[in-house]
Protein backbone atom coordinates (compact mmCIF):
# COMPACT_ATOMS: atom_id res chain seq x y z
CA UNK A 1 0.00 0.00 0.00
CA UNK A 2 2.61 2.12 0.67
CA UNK A 3 4.10 1.83 -2.83
CA UNK A 4 0.70 2.69 -4.11
CA UNK A 5 0.41 6.08 -2.04
CA UNK A 6 3.72 7.32 -3.10
CA UNK A 7 2.46 6.87 -7.05
CA UNK A 8 -0.66 8.34 -5.75
CA UNK A 9 0.91 11.58 -4.52
CA UNK A 10 2.86 11.98 -7.81
CA UNK A 11 -0.17 11.94 -9.80
CA UNK A 12 -2.42 14.18 -7.82
CA UNK A 13 0.03 16.79 -7.30
CA UNK A 14 0.65 16.91 -11.46
CA UNK A 15 -1.62 18.76 -12.30
CA UNK A 16 -0.30 22.14 -10.35
CA UNK A 17 3.51 20.78 -10.76
CA UNK A 18 3.38 19.63 -14.69
CA UNK A 19 1.03 22.62 -15.51
CA UNK A 20 4.27 24.87 -14.68
CA UNK A 21 6.12 24.16 -17.55
CA UNK A 22 3.41 24.03 -20.29
CA UNK A 23 1.19 27.00 -21.98
CA UNK A 24 -2.98 26.68 -22.95
CA UNK A 25 -6.55 27.89 -24.41
CA UNK A 26 -9.44 26.23 -26.19
CA UNK A 27 -8.70 23.12 -27.47
CA UNK A 28 -10.01 21.26 -30.81
CA UNK A 29 -12.36 19.01 -29.48
CA UNK A 30 -15.43 17.15 -30.62
CA UNK A 31 -17.51 14.29 -29.45
CA UNK A 32 -18.08 13.17 -33.20
CA UNK A 33 -15.72 9.68 -33.45
CA UNK A 34 -17.39 6.80 -33.86
CA UNK A 35 -14.77 3.89 -32.65
CA UNK A 36 -15.31 0.33 -32.39
CA UNK A 37 -16.26 -0.42 -28.41
CA UNK A 38 -13.63 -1.38 -26.06
CA UNK A 39 -13.90 -1.59 -22.71
CA UNK A 40 -12.12 0.60 -19.98
CA UNK A 41 -9.73 -2.20 -19.30
CA UNK A 42 -8.70 -2.38 -22.80
CA UNK A 43 -8.12 1.53 -23.59
CA UNK A 44 -6.14 1.07 -20.00
CA UNK A 45 -4.15 -1.41 -21.89
CA UNK A 46 -4.13 0.79 -25.14
CA UNK A 47 -2.86 3.61 -23.53
CA UNK A 48 0.09 1.65 -21.76
CA UNK A 49 1.18 -0.16 -24.99
CA UNK A 50 1.40 3.19 -26.94
CA UNK A 51 4.86 3.87 -27.90
CA UNK A 52 5.51 7.33 -30.25
CA UNK A 53 8.81 8.48 -30.77
CA UNK A 54 8.03 11.02 -32.67
CA UNK A 55 6.00 13.68 -33.11
CA UNK A 56 5.67 17.85 -33.77
CA UNK A 57 2.55 19.55 -32.65
CA UNK A 58 1.03 22.36 -30.86
CA UNK A 59 0.12 21.95 -27.06
CA UNK A 60 -2.30 24.09 -25.34
CA UNK A 61 -2.78 24.25 -21.50
CA UNK A 62 -5.37 26.36 -19.46
CA UNK A 63 -5.60 26.60 -15.50
CA UNK A 64 -8.64 27.85 -13.79
CA UNK A 65 -6.91 27.20 -10.24
CA UNK A 66 -8.20 30.23 -8.01
CA UNK A 67 -4.58 31.63 -7.98
CA UNK A 68 -3.98 35.56 -8.38
CA UNK A 69 -2.65 36.67 -11.65
CA UNK A 70 1.04 36.23 -11.66
CA UNK A 71 2.28 37.93 -14.78
CA UNK A 72 3.98 40.96 -11.98
CA UNK A 73 6.26 38.26 -10.88
CA UNK A 74 9.52 36.80 -12.71
CA UNK A 75 9.08 35.30 -16.31
CA UNK A 76 9.61 37.98 -19.42
CA UNK A 77 10.82 41.20 -18.05
CA UNK A 78 12.49 40.01 -14.82
CA UNK A 79 16.54 39.86 -16.16
CA UNK A 80 19.10 42.09 -16.05
CA UNK A 81 17.75 43.21 -19.98
CA UNK A 82 20.72 44.14 -21.06
CA UNK A 83 21.14 42.98 -24.21
CA UNK A 84 24.42 42.82 -24.09
CA UNK A 85 26.60 39.88 -25.59
CA UNK A 86 28.78 37.67 -23.41
CA UNK A 87 28.84 34.80 -21.04
CA UNK A 88 28.61 34.71 -17.98
CA UNK A 89 29.44 31.43 -14.78
CA UNK A 90 27.21 32.96 -11.69
CA UNK A 91 23.54 32.23 -13.17
CA UNK A 92 22.39 35.40 -11.74
CA UNK A 93 19.81 37.54 -12.96
CA UNK A 94 18.53 36.41 -16.43
CA UNK A 95 14.90 35.67 -17.39
CA UNK A 96 16.64 32.69 -18.62
CA UNK A 97 17.68 31.15 -15.73
CA UNK A 98 14.95 32.70 -13.35
CA UNK A 99 12.96 30.19 -16.34
CA UNK A 100 13.95 27.72 -13.52
CA UNK A 101 13.04 29.70 -10.40
CA UNK A 102 9.11 28.93 -8.50
CA UNK A 103 8.32 32.74 -9.67
CA UNK A 104 8.56 31.71 -13.46
CA UNK A 105 7.00 28.63 -13.09
CA UNK A 106 4.20 29.45 -11.15
CA UNK A 107 3.30 31.89 -13.72
CA UNK A 108 2.48 29.60 -16.38
CA UNK A 109 -0.17 28.33 -13.58
CA UNK A 110 -2.57 31.49 -14.25
CA UNK A 111 -4.22 32.24 -17.58
CA UNK A 112 -3.85 30.78 -20.67
CA UNK A 113 -0.67 29.54 -22.45
CA UNK A 114 0.71 27.52 -25.96
CA UNK A 115 3.85 25.71 -26.86
CA UNK A 116 5.31 24.09 -29.85
CA UNK A 117 6.47 21.14 -29.46
CA UNK A 118 9.18 18.51 -31.67
CA UNK A 119 10.17 15.08 -30.17
CA UNK A 120 12.43 12.95 -32.37
CA UNK A 121 13.10 9.80 -29.83
CA UNK A 122 14.39 10.58 -26.39
CA UNK A 123 17.25 12.60 -27.11
CA UNK A 124 15.87 15.55 -29.01
CA UNK A 125 13.25 17.75 -27.69
CA UNK A 126 12.50 21.13 -28.76
CA UNK A 127 9.78 23.75 -26.88
CA UNK A 128 8.50 26.82 -28.13
CA UNK A 129 6.52 28.81 -25.27
CA UNK A 130 4.80 31.72 -26.95
CA UNK A 131 4.07 34.44 -24.67
CA UNK A 132 2.34 37.65 -26.29
CA UNK A 133 5.68 39.62 -27.07
CA UNK A 134 8.65 36.72 -26.31
CA UNK A 135 9.42 33.47 -27.31
CA UNK A 136 11.02 30.48 -24.52
CA UNK A 137 12.76 27.76 -26.10
CA UNK A 138 13.84 24.61 -24.67
CA UNK A 139 16.08 23.02 -27.02
CA UNK A 140 17.62 19.36 -26.03
CA UNK A 141 19.64 17.63 -28.33
CA UNK A 142 21.46 14.71 -27.20
CA UNK A 143 23.55 15.86 -24.19
CA UNK A 144 23.20 19.39 -24.80
CA UNK A 145 20.45 21.55 -23.39
CA UNK A 146 19.58 25.36 -23.95
CA UNK A 147 16.66 27.54 -22.27
CA UNK A 148 16.59 30.92 -23.95
CA UNK A 149 14.63 33.25 -23.64
CA UNK A 150 14.03 36.06 -26.43
CA UNK A 151 12.06 39.11 -23.67
CA UNK A 152 15.73 39.99 -22.44
CA UNK A 153 18.32 38.12 -25.08
CA UNK A 154 19.16 35.62 -22.47
CA UNK A 155 20.17 31.67 -22.38
CA UNK A 156 20.99 29.34 -19.96
CA UNK A 157 23.15 26.16 -21.47
CA UNK A 158 23.65 22.97 -19.54
CA UNK A 159 25.58 19.20 -20.63
CA UNK A 160 23.69 16.47 -18.94
CA UNK A 161 25.64 14.20 -17.32
CA UNK A 162 27.11 11.03 -19.75
CA UNK A 163 24.67 7.92 -19.83
CA UNK A 164 26.15 5.27 -16.86
CA UNK A 165 26.46 8.21 -14.85
CA UNK A 166 25.06 7.64 -11.23
CA UNK A 167 23.99 11.13 -11.85
CA UNK A 168 22.74 10.49 -15.16
CA UNK A 169 19.37 8.79 -13.96
CA UNK A 170 18.03 12.16 -12.52
CA UNK A 171 19.00 13.97 -15.74
CA UNK A 172 17.49 11.96 -18.09
CA UNK A 173 13.66 12.06 -19.50
CA UNK A 174 11.33 14.20 -17.88
CA UNK A 175 14.19 15.14 -16.11
CA UNK A 176 15.60 17.51 -18.68
CA UNK A 177 16.18 21.30 -16.81
CA UNK A 178 13.14 23.59 -18.14
CA UNK A 179 11.54 20.04 -20.10
CA UNK A 180 7.87 21.15 -20.89
CA UNK A 181 5.41 17.48 -20.60
CA UNK A 182 3.21 16.41 -23.17
CA UNK A 183 -0.13 15.69 -22.21
CA UNK A 184 1.32 11.46 -22.50
CA UNK A 185 3.56 12.47 -19.78
CA UNK A 186 0.63 14.15 -17.54
CA UNK A 187 -1.64 11.28 -18.25
CA UNK A 188 1.55 8.62 -17.36
CA UNK A 189 1.36 9.76 -13.81
CA UNK A 190 -2.35 9.30 -13.68
CA UNK A 191 -2.04 6.00 -15.50
CA UNK A 192 0.36 4.82 -13.61
CA UNK A 193 -1.25 5.12 -10.23
CA UNK A 194 -4.77 3.61 -10.77
CA UNK A 195 -5.38 0.79 -7.99
CA UNK A 196 -8.57 -0.21 -6.83
CA UNK A 197 -9.14 3.59 -5.30
CA UNK A 198 -10.30 4.75 -8.32
CA UNK A 199 -13.33 4.21 -10.60
CA UNK A 200 -12.50 3.38 -14.27
CA UNK A 201 -14.98 4.03 -16.87
CA UNK A 202 -15.41 5.45 -20.72
CA UNK A 203 -17.40 8.82 -21.63
CA UNK A 204 -18.06 9.21 -25.16
CA UNK A 205 -15.95 9.11 -28.08
CA UNK A 206 -13.66 12.17 -28.92
CA UNK A 207 -11.62 13.97 -31.48
CA UNK A 208 -8.69 15.79 -30.67
CA UNK A 209 -6.60 17.25 -32.96
CA UNK A 210 -8.19 15.40 -36.08
CA UNK A 211 -7.14 12.05 -34.60
CA UNK A 212 -10.05 10.23 -32.83
CA UNK A 213 -10.06 8.76 -29.27
CA UNK A 214 -11.52 6.83 -26.62
CA UNK A 215 -12.36 9.30 -23.80
CA UNK A 216 -10.89 7.28 -20.36
CA UNK A 217 -13.25 8.92 -17.23
CA UNK A 218 -10.53 8.03 -14.02
CA UNK A 219 -12.62 8.94 -10.43
CA UNK A 220 -11.94 9.05 -7.23
CA UNK A 221 -13.96 6.68 -5.07
CA UNK A 222 -13.52 9.13 -1.93
CA UNK A 223 -15.15 12.42 -1.47
CA UNK A 224 -11.90 13.38 0.92
CA UNK A 225 -10.41 14.81 -2.46
CA UNK A 226 -10.48 17.95 -4.39
CA UNK A 227 -10.36 16.17 -7.29
CA UNK A 228 -13.70 15.32 -9.12
CA UNK A 229 -12.25 13.29 -12.29
CA UNK A 230 -9.64 12.97 -14.74
CA UNK A 231 -10.63 12.56 -18.24
CA UNK A 232 -7.96 11.95 -20.92
CA UNK A 233 -8.38 11.37 -24.72
CA UNK A 234 -6.59 8.24 -25.93
CA UNK A 235 -5.74 8.07 -29.72
CA UNK A 236 -7.25 4.87 -30.61
CA UNK A 237 -4.57 4.08 -33.50
CA UNK A 238 -1.29 4.75 -31.13
CA UNK A 239 -2.55 4.65 -27.50
CA UNK A 240 -0.91 7.98 -27.33
CA UNK A 241 -2.70 10.56 -24.59
CA UNK A 242 -4.03 13.39 -26.42
CA UNK A 243 -5.45 15.46 -23.83
CA UNK A 244 -5.78 15.46 -20.00
CA UNK A 245 -8.59 17.17 -18.38
CA UNK A 246 -8.48 17.78 -14.51
CA UNK A 247 -11.98 18.55 -12.98
CA UNK A 248 -12.54 19.67 -9.46
CA UNK A 249 -14.78 18.02 -7.08
CA UNK A 250 -18.79 19.13 -8.00
CA UNK A 251 -17.82 21.54 -10.91
CA UNK A 252 -18.72 20.82 -14.79
CA UNK A 253 -15.44 22.68 -16.10
CA UNK A 254 -11.76 21.30 -16.13
CA UNK A 255 -9.66 23.68 -13.39
CA UNK A 256 -6.63 22.17 -15.42
CA UNK A 257 -6.53 21.17 -19.26
CA UNK A 258 -3.74 20.35 -21.63
CA UNK A 259 -3.56 18.64 -25.04
CA UNK A 260 -2.63 19.15 -28.60
CA UNK A 261 -4.76 21.17 -31.03
CA UNK A 262 -2.22 19.92 -34.06
CA UNK A 263 -0.36 17.27 -34.43
CA UNK A 264 2.00 15.49 -36.81
CA UNK A 265 3.35 11.81 -35.70
CA UNK A 266 5.56 12.59 -38.85
CA UNK A 267 9.36 12.84 -37.84
CA UNK A 268 10.64 16.78 -37.27
CA UNK A 269 13.45 18.04 -39.30
CA UNK A 270 16.62 17.71 -37.96
CA UNK A 271 17.55 21.47 -37.66
CA UNK A 272 15.13 21.78 -35.15
CA UNK A 273 16.86 20.45 -32.57
CA UNK A 274 20.67 22.55 -33.44
CA UNK A 275 20.05 25.51 -31.23
CA UNK A 276 23.03 28.86 -31.33
CA UNK A 277 22.49 31.75 -29.53
CA UNK A 278 21.51 34.26 -31.85
CA UNK A 279 24.11 37.05 -31.60
CA UNK A 280 24.08 39.47 -28.79
CA UNK A 281 22.83 37.13 -26.57
CA UNK A 282 23.85 36.68 -22.61
CA UNK A 283 24.48 33.05 -22.24
CA UNK A 284 25.30 31.51 -18.90
CA UNK A 285 27.09 28.09 -18.53
CA UNK A 286 25.44 26.19 -15.73
CA UNK A 287 26.77 22.59 -14.68
CA UNK A 288 24.14 20.47 -13.33
CA UNK A 289 25.12 18.99 -9.78
CA UNK A 290 26.63 15.60 -9.85
CA UNK A 291 27.11 12.92 -6.99
CA UNK A 292 29.86 13.96 -5.68
CA UNK A 293 28.59 18.05 -5.48
CA UNK A 294 26.13 16.66 -3.12
CA UNK A 295 26.91 16.49 0.82
CA UNK A 296 27.28 13.40 2.20
CA UNK A 297 24.73 14.13 4.26
CA UNK A 298 22.31 14.45 2.33
CA UNK A 299 22.15 11.04 1.96
CA UNK A 300 20.63 10.72 5.30
CA UNK A 301 17.73 13.21 4.81
CA UNK A 302 14.67 11.49 5.01
CA UNK A 303 12.30 11.35 2.31
CA UNK A 304 9.32 12.15 1.46
CA UNK A 305 6.64 10.78 4.26
CA UNK A 306 2.68 9.87 2.58
CA UNK A 307 0.07 9.29 4.69
CA UNK A 308 -3.74 8.55 3.66
CA UNK A 309 -4.59 6.41 0.94
CA UNK A 310 -5.09 6.93 -2.65
CA UNK A 311 -6.35 10.09 -3.81
CA UNK A 312 -6.60 11.43 -0.11
CA UNK A 313 -2.60 10.90 0.09
CA UNK A 314 -0.81 13.68 1.94
CA UNK A 315 2.87 14.14 1.09
CA UNK A 316 5.02 15.27 3.99
CA UNK A 317 8.57 16.64 3.04
CA UNK A 318 11.19 18.66 5.29
CA UNK A 319 12.99 21.57 3.92
CA UNK A 320 14.54 23.16 7.11
CA UNK A 321 13.84 26.50 9.32
CA UNK A 322 15.78 28.38 7.14
CA UNK A 323 12.73 29.79 4.69
CA UNK A 324 13.16 33.75 5.14
CA UNK A 325 14.26 34.03 1.43
CA UNK A 326 11.20 32.33 0.42
CA UNK A 327 8.36 33.46 2.86
CA UNK A 328 10.09 37.08 1.86
CA UNK A 329 9.16 37.00 -1.39
CA UNK A 330 6.18 39.24 -2.70
CA UNK A 331 4.86 36.48 -4.60
CA UNK A 332 4.93 34.10 -1.89
CA UNK A 333 2.73 36.51 0.13
CA UNK A 334 0.05 37.23 -2.83
CA UNK A 335 -0.32 33.42 -3.02
CA UNK A 336 -0.13 32.34 0.27
CA UNK A 337 -2.82 33.18 3.68
CA UNK A 338 -1.67 32.83 7.03
CA UNK A 339 -3.22 30.05 9.27
CA UNK A 340 -2.35 28.91 12.68
CA UNK A 341 1.03 27.46 12.38
CA UNK A 342 2.33 28.14 8.93
CA UNK A 343 1.15 29.78 5.56
CA UNK A 344 -0.92 28.00 3.19
CA UNK A 345 -1.62 28.03 -0.98
CA UNK A 346 -5.05 26.91 -1.91
CA UNK A 347 -5.84 26.00 -5.06
CA UNK A 348 -9.23 24.09 -6.59
CA UNK A 349 -7.31 20.74 -6.90
CA UNK A 350 -3.99 20.84 -4.79
CA UNK A 351 -3.16 22.55 -1.56
CA UNK A 352 0.17 23.11 0.12
CA UNK A 353 1.19 23.94 3.77
CA UNK A 354 4.35 25.18 4.75
CA UNK A 355 4.55 25.17 8.29
CA UNK A 356 6.53 27.63 10.56
CA UNK A 357 9.05 24.97 11.60
CA UNK A 358 10.21 24.36 7.82
CA UNK A 359 8.01 21.64 6.39
CA UNK A 360 5.90 21.58 3.66
CA UNK A 361 2.59 19.31 3.41
CA UNK A 362 0.61 18.92 -0.01
CA UNK A 363 -1.91 17.10 -1.74
CA UNK A 364 -5.22 17.14 -3.32
CA UNK A 365 -7.16 17.47 -0.33
CA UNK A 366 -8.12 20.41 1.57
CA UNK A 367 -6.51 22.48 3.91
CA UNK A 368 -8.16 21.11 6.75
CA UNK A 369 -6.80 17.76 6.26
CA UNK A 370 -3.01 18.96 5.89
CA UNK A 371 -3.19 21.03 9.47
CA UNK A 372 -4.24 17.60 10.47
CA UNK A 373 -1.57 15.71 9.40
CA UNK A 374 0.81 18.64 10.18
CA UNK A 375 -0.65 18.39 14.04
CA UNK A 376 -0.42 14.54 13.90
CA UNK A 377 3.14 14.55 13.12
CA UNK A 378 5.27 16.99 14.96
CA UNK A 379 8.77 18.52 13.55
CA UNK A 380 11.97 16.31 14.61
CA UNK A 381 14.16 17.90 16.74
CA UNK A 382 16.57 20.62 15.06
CA UNK A 383 20.09 18.33 15.59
Amino acid sequence: MARNQKRWAVAIAAPAVVAVVVAGGVLATSASADLPEKTPEQVLELAAQADVQTFSGTVEQSSDLGLPDLSGFGGAGAGSGSGGSGSSSDGSGTAADQGLSPESALELLTGSHEARVYADGSDKLRVQVLDQLAERDVVKNGDDVWLYDSSDDSAVHTTLPARGDASADASSGEATPGAVPTPADIAQRFLAAVDPSTDVSLGADTTVAGRDAYDLVLTPRTDATLVGSVSIAVDSETGMPLQVEVLARGESSPAFEIGFSDLSLDIPSAELFDFTAPEGTTVTEKALPTKGDVPEASAAHPEPVVTGEGWASVVELPIGTDTADLTSSPMFSQLTTKVDGGSLLQTTLVSVLLTDDGRVFAGAVPAEALQSAAAATPASPAE
